[in-house]
Parts: structure tokens; sequence; C-alpha cells
């Protein structure tokens, strides 16, 4: 058997089966009738509620003979208390369930599957410094998750992502039985979403795909042994290809899709990429913009964002976005002709910067600018005296600081977080 200390030379790789495409949510009842699911408990969110897209689904599973009831009380961007609040009034002795939402209607969907079935408390399954890290033992019922945002990919990903309040930071849990069963996504159910949910959404899709093309390689890693392996195993060729093709997706239609929403065309394109950087970011980790989220929707105080409930937040995808340029130039000596190729993929018509340091943070900034992303963390309410507390929540985050290609310490982010203050 390998020496714990040699190099790794195996990647894992998985996703969900996929069914994309016009009408694919017409096909539920069929689809979850291979799971031999007959009670069926749909979730959602009060917003996608109102769209009547989970109304229409529930109707159609029981006119096909399903038992199936509605649960539309997810809290957008969920919280430790939010997701057990779900659990609760969920109850047990579902055959399956159903998540129609964005990122935070899927997790809290895991969350409410791994609590009705698992033995102990939520914060015993998050992720180790913050919780206790407990492997799931008992079979999870299925899910099948149907994204109404092109953003986060948790249709496709493994991991369940919350707000601890009484921490005032963002974490998660990783395990390889939260990854859905099957990932229904269907262009149309996006085509009424604002045009400020579009861009911070497809920021997050953005930032999944350079992130796992810009991790750390599978192969510089330890060796690892069979029960030890992780969700996030590094770059390697299947993420990458994956993310690649999401960076394509992105250059021809996330503009279009956020300037001007009705055009079915760009919204496939960009659901299409959150879907390929899901199975790319699912897989291979995400590193430092995720890690520096966290604290920044954590610790947010007074900023509401156009778009989405009035209250205080910084939408995952907004939170993402605001260090990434200065955290792909922290990252551009590890690997400068990657960090060439996604701008060049991003944007293939930019103009070519003085130092190649600055050419995918250009992309980058340039993008934001267009599609309307607030102009660093200042602009969302913080400035250089919050710093320390903002690195202190980003240290935290060492399941994600350990993906970063380079070693990633205290003083490197506090210089990303006074970079990122304002980004033009």
């Amino acid at each position: 058997m390998a020496a714990t200390t040699a190099p790794e030379s195996v990647f894992t790789w998985g996703a969900p089966p996929l069914k994309f495409g016009t009408g694919a949510v017409d096909e539920l009842a069929h689809d979850l009738g291979q799971f031999q699911a007959r009670r069926i408990l749909v979730i959602t969110d009060p917003g996608v509620a109102a769209t009547g897209v989970p109304a229409g689904i529930v109707g159609e599973l029981t006119a096909q003979g399903l038992d199936a009831e509605l649960f539309d009380q997810v809290h957008v961007e969920p919280t430790d208390e939010s997701l057990v609040a779900a659990a609760e009034s969920a109850g047990t002795g579902w055959d399956a369930f159903v998540a129609v939402g964005g990122g935070s209607v899927i997790d809290t969907a895991k969350a409410v599957n791994l609590l009705t079935t698992q033995p102990g408390t939520l914060m015993d399954y998050v992720n180790p410094p913050i919780g206790e890290g407990r492997k799931i033992t008992e079979p999870l019922r299925p899910l099948v998750a149907v994204p109404t945002t092109a953003g986060t990919g948790s249709e496709s990903t493994p991991v369940c992502v919350m707000d601890v309040l009484g921490l005032k930071v963002k974490t998660g849990i990783s395990h390889p039985s939260l990854r859905p069963v099957l990932a229904v996504v269907d262009p149309t159910v996006t085509m009424t979403l604002s045009p400020e949910v579009t861009a911070a959404s497809g920021m997050d899709v953005l930032c999944h795909a350079l992130e796992s093309y810009t991790a750390r390689p599978y192969a510089a890693f330890a060796r690892k042994q069979p029960q030890d392996r992780v969700a996030y195993c590094g770059s390697n060729p299947v993420s990458d290809s994956w993310a690649e093709q999401a960076l394509s997706l992105l250059a021809r239609s996330f503009r279009r899709a956020v300037l001007v929403g009705g055009e079915l065309r760009a919204r496939e394109d960009v659901m299409l990429a959150a879907t390929f950087a899901g199975m790319g970011f699912g897989n291979a980790g995400v590193h430092v913009p995720h890690a520096c989220a966290y604290p920044i929707a954590g610790r947010v105080r007074d900023y509401r964002p156009a778009g989405y409930p009035d209250e205080a937040m910084v939408p995952h995808g907004q939170s993402v976005s605001l260090t990434a340029p200065a955290a792909f130039r922290f990252t551009f000596p590890t690997d400068a002709d990657r960090h060439l190729r996604a701008a060049a993929l991003l944007d293939p018509k930019a103009p070519v910067q003085e130092d190649p340091r600055d050419q995918l943070p250009f992309v980058l900034t340039r993008l934001m600018q267009d599609i309307g992303i607030p102009n660093g963390i200042a602009e969302v309410g913080f400035d250089e005296a919050d710093v320390p507390d903002l690195v202190d929540g980003a240290m935290q985050q060492q399941r994600l600081l350990g993906v970063a290609p380079r070693p990633v310490g205290s003083e490197d982010l506090a210089r990303i977080f006074r970079d990122s203050l304002r980004n033009w």
C-alpha cells in the first residue's frame, strides 16, 4: 500500500444523471417513478413559489397518482437555524424530495434529507473546524434537483452551504451522499429572473469555473487512503474540460442573459454553463474567492441588494465575485498560462494588459461593470477597519483554502481584501 506521504496519483469525479432542455420539468413524475417514490415533498422558497412553477409540479405529480406536498418556506441564503426549522417542518416519512429553486432551495433540501434520515444534529455534520465533520452513515432519500437560477450548480454538487448565525460565518457540509440523484435542468424556468439575480447567480457560475480551473492540481496533494477521499480533490482533466466549456458559454451569452433577459438561447447557454461549472467545481473544488465570500456574507450589516428579499444580505454570487480579481492576481504565479487561457476563453477580444497578472482581473472587472456587480467590498458596506474581521472569517475556511494553488496566510488574505475595497 502506498505511503501516505507519497504524491496523489488518483482523482475522483462524480455527477448526477442530467436531464437538460425545454420541457424537462414536465417529466418529473416519470423520473420519480424510477426511484419507486410515491410520497414526495417539493421544497421551494416564497419567491419561486410565487412564479407558480412549484405548485404546477405538485399538481402534475398528483395528477400522475403520486402523493405530493409543497413546502415553500425556504430561507434565501440559508442559516443553521433555517435549515433546522425546515427539517422540523418537513417531518419524516417521505420517499423522495424535489428541490425547485436556486442554491438556497437545493442546499436546504440536502439538509432536510440529511436531518430526517441521520442521527445527531446539524452541527455534527458541518465541516471542521466549525462543526464536527461526522460522516453520513445511513441511506438518504432520493433528491431530485430542479434549478431555477443559473448559479450555484448545487444540483451537481455534494455540498450544502449555510450561515452559522452565532459565529457570523458561512460554512457547509460536504459528503458524496448529499449529491442529488438527478438534475432536471429546464432553461424555461429561469426566464422570469430579474437582471440583478441573473447577474449575481451568473458570477457564482463564473467563479466556480475559474476557481476549479485554477485549483491546486490533484497530483500536488499527498496520497489519501480510499476511506479518506474528499469531495474536493483538486483540478483534474475531467473538471478542467467542464470549466473550459462553461467559460466559453459564459463568454457568448452571460451579458445577454442579464441585459436582454427574455432571450431563450442566452438563458440556455448560461444554464448549461452553470451545470458544467458545477460538474467541475463539485469535484475539483473552489478556493480563495469562495473562502473570502463566506465572511463577506456572514458579517453583512446594512446592504440590501436590488432584486432580493428586503433584508440585509450579500447574495452568494456577489460575495464570491467581489474578491475574485485580487484573488486571481494572487494565484497567477502558480500557472500563468492557465490564468491567461481562462481570460482568453472568457473574453477573446479583451485588450492585452501590460502586466500579464492583470489580464484575468481586467476581464473580470469589465464584465462586472457591464452587468452591475457592486464595485468591491466597500460598496456592500465594508471598509479598511473590517479587514481583520474578514480575514479571521476567511481563515476558518481551511477546507477551501487548502484547494488554493499556493499557500494562503492571513497576510495574503488581508492584502486581497484591501485590494478588493474597490475593484475599478
